[in-house]
């Protein structure tokens, strides 16, 4: 007898589970942005204070608008904008008449439909520091 009450709980709570969640499947769908649109355009990720950090893009679609949360990294590059991402090769040398090195990048993906140019070059200043390989070793000259 105990065995039927406990097999009938467990099929009403299976019940309700699948209930629930063809319930929130249908919100993601009403709510979803290509629901009646499959054409969006995006507009860039713009901060809402400074000029990183998290902020809205705005999509269009005909008549249609959306605003999306977004991120703008703190350390993305603003010659080229978040959204075009890119394989960097080496640092090359330092060159001694502008104290600076370059490297050049390919892009790799343009995201949502970003105008992204096919190759930049970048450049940082020469380091002149040189890193020191001798560390004091723990634990001795402790007495």
């Amino acid at each position: 007898m105990q065995h039927r009450g406990f097999f009938l709980l467990a099929l009403l709570a299976l019940l309700a589970l699948t209930s629930a969640v063809a319930k929130k499947k249908d919100k993601v769908k009403k709510g979803s942005l290509g629901s009646e649109c499959s054409e969006w355009t995006w507009g860039p990720c713009t901060p809402s204070s400074k000029d990183c950090g998290m902020g809205f893009r705005e999509g269009t679609c005909g008549a249609q608008t959306q605003r999306i949360h977004c991120k703008v990294p703190c350390n993305w590059k603003k010659e080229f904008g978040a959204d075009c991402k890119y394989k960097f090769e080496s640092w090359g040398a330092c060159d001694g008449s502008t104290g600076t090195k370059a490297r050049q990048g390919t892009l790799k993906k343009a995201r949502y439909n970003a105008q992204c140019q096919e190759t930049i070059r970048v450049t940082k200043p020469c380091t002149s520091k040189t890193k020191s390989k001798t560390k004091a070793k723990k634990g001795k000259g402790k007495d």
